[in-house]
C-alpha cells in the first residue's frame, strides 16, 4: 500500500464524515450543504488543492467504482455523491446514517 492509499483509508477510518471534493464543484457544494442543513460537521479533502489529488481519485475509483467527486463516506461506508447525499438529507435519512441507525 502506498502513502496516498494509506492517507485515503486512514482518513475514512478516522473521520466520521469525509467528503472527497473539489472546491469549485457544484455537486460537492450540494453534498456539503446537505450536511450543513442538519448541522453535521464533516472533514473535507479538496482534491484540486492537493498535489496528489489525481492519485486520490484513482484510489476512490478502486473503493467506490467511480473517480467523480464528491465521494462521501459516513462511518467508513461510501454513501454516494452530491445528488445521493442531497436525496438522503431531504428524506430525513442522512441523520439516521450518521447516528448509525441504518
Amino acid at each position: 500500500m502506498n502513502s496516498v492509499e494509506s492517507f485515503v483509508l486512514d482518513t475514512i477510518k478516522s473521520e466520521k464524515i469525509v467528503i472527497f471534493s473539489k472546491s469549485y464543484c457544484p455537486f460537492c457544494k450540494m453534498a456539503k450543504e446537505a450536511f450543513d442543513k442538519i448541522n453535521a460537521s464533516y472533514f473535507t479533502v479538496e482534491l484540486d488543492e492537493r498535489n496528489d489529488g489525481e492519485a486520490i481519485q484513482d484510489i476512490l475509483l478502486k473503493l467506490t467504482g467511480a473517480r467523480s467527486v464528491p465521494r462521501v463516506f459516513v462511518n467508513e461506508k461510501f454513501i454516494g455523491g452530491g445528488t445521493d447525499v442531497k436525496k438522503l438529507q431531504e428524506k430525513g435519512e442522512l441523520q439516521k446514517i450518521i447516528s448509525g441507525e441504518t
